[in-house]
């Protein structure tokens, strides 16, 4: 067991020898012979115990004892004084600055048992204060996840929302039914950005295990060891840093459901501990011999082929089949056309009150657009072109322009300042109603130059004329 450490201060040279020598068979003795050489060895040391006399030059022992608090609260403040005024160490005391003053002279047997009993209180307040801490860790811990929990539960579920009318999607949400109340482990395949974590969620939240934690782990934005701790928790000492206990995500998830994203990214060691879970429901913390039972479903995602990772070596047979139970296949968006429109809308919804509250559709040309492009970034990438629409669009629809992607705008034949004149002029037309003389004035530009522009624009209807303009 480590040896308290008392510092004796005393400008006396024998009484300082004196008191080493009663105490360096039991404790770590240091000596100073001054309130300021004190304070120095306070800074440095882990002192328990500080035995002053009070009446030394320049400071008194009750003003070393103040300070002293304000570098080490924890440290006993014990002073020495062989005067019978002890009107100022009554006060001190009183404030909390000294733990006993004893006088002088004192007898040596008394004075060890004193200290002996000072510090075993010393000890006392240590452990309840480590006791503290860690219930505090505890509690802070407890806190988070029920706020967890409770932003989870509280989200609202009509929010969580798969859209399609496609036959490919028609599928996908036969698939969710047959096995949403089932305990198996789901493989969500398909590219980026289609829905795999979408779908995760309404499996939780349309399950039997809705009530519980729904948590989410991309398996690839974490080292090795980092995600084994996130994964699995860890004992406090268990690696450079530990300095507590912490519960993982699967003690977090019990009775609920982890979503682990990107799981052809997770390392070999990483995949035997998975696996081990998926067999016998159990896990160890790092740095922990003891196993832990969880309840938790597995609910996987990726974007790589998983079959073929298992040919080359690259992903565990056995863990394959174990979280393959059911597949899922989300297709693309490219391979759901049907989809499109549905979803633009949807996302426009969506969005449109924090971004652009006066819009509520598209304009004729804007579907046509957002119908031939591919989506190689599929729903993400369609929910990402519909918020930068809302961004740059005026009036009450989205027009064609310059939040078309490029690849888009190559298809239409115009480049993009000749979409972003186009919408301007269709919506000057509209607001002026087809009179060519007021939108010219408004653009600055001839009606000469305007009629030209509508034509190349494909703007011409019966309300957009002007006999004065020859063709």
């Amino acid at each position: 067991m480590k040896r308290h450490s008392l510092l004796i201060v005393d400008d006396e040279k024998e009484i300082l020898r004196s008191l080493s020598l009663t105490f360096m068979q039991d404790y770590e003795v240091f000596t100073a012979s001054s309130g300021v050489e004190a304070l120095a060895i306070l800074e440095q040391q882990d002192i328990a115990l500080i035995l002053a006399d009070q009446r030394m030059p320049e400071m008194t022992g009750a003003e070393l004892l103040t300070k002293a608090f304000q570098i080490n609260p924890n440290a006993i403040r014990i002073i020495l004084t062989g005067y019978t005024d002890t009107a100022a160490l009554i006060e001190a005391i009183n404030q909390g600055h000294i733990y006993r003053y004893i006088t002088k002279p004192w007898d040596r047997q008394e004075l060890r048992i004193t200290i002996k009993r000072a510090l075993e209180n010393y000890e006392v307040v240590l452990e309840n204060q480590r006791l503290i801490n860690e219930l505090q860790i505890a509690n802070d811990q407890l806190r988070d996840e029920n706020n967890l929990l409770r932003r989870e539960i509280d989200k609202d579920l009509h929010q969580i929302e798969i859209i399609g009318q496609s036959e490919a999607m028609q599928q996908v949400f036969a698939a969710v039914k047959r096995v949403i109340n089932s305990p198996v482990s789901i493989l969500l395949t398909g590219e980026t950005g289609v829905g795999k974590t979408l779908l995760a969620r309404y499996i939780h939240y349309y399950g039997p295990r809705k009530n519980r934690l729904f948590i989410e782990q991309n398996c690839g934005t974490l080292p090795e060891t980092l995600l084994e701790s996130e994964l699995f928790g860890h004992k406090r000492g268990a690696f450079t840093g530990a300095i507590q206990d912490r519960k993982g995500l699967f003690e977090a998830a019990d009775g609920g459901t982890l979503f682990l994203d990107e799981i052809s990214e997770m390392s070999p060691g990483l995949q035997v501990k998975l696996l081990q879970v998926l067999q016998e429901g159990k896990f160890r913390r790092l740095g922990e011999n003891d196993s832990r039972q969880v309840d938790v479903r597995i609910i996987a995602a990726t974007n790589k082929d998983l079959r073929a990772a298992v040919e080359f070596g690259r992903f565990r047979v056995d863990l394959y089949y174990r979280i393959n139970v059911f597949p899922i296949h989300i297709p693309p968006l490219r391979e759901r056309m049907d989809d499109i429109l549905l979803l633009a809308q949807h996302c426009l919804n969506k969005h449109r009150w924090k971004l652009n509250p006066s819009i509520s559709t598209f304009s004729d040309e804007a579907i046509q657009s957002l119908s031939r492009y591919d989506y190689p970034g599929n729903v993400r990438e369609l929910e990402n072109l519909i918020e930068r629409a809302l961004i740059l669009s005026t009036g009450d629809q989205i027009e064609d322009g310059d939040w078309l992607p490029v690849s888009l705008v190559e298809l239409t034949g115009l480049s993009k300042a000749q979409l972003v004149e186009r919408a301007q002029i269709k919506r000057l037309l509209n607001l002026y109603h087809g009179n060519l003389v007021q939108v010219a004035q408004a653009l600055k530009m001839s009606r000469t130059t305007l009629w030209r522009r509508v034509k190349e624009y494909c703007l011409q209807s019966d309300s957009v004329r002007d006999p004065d303009v020859s063709e």
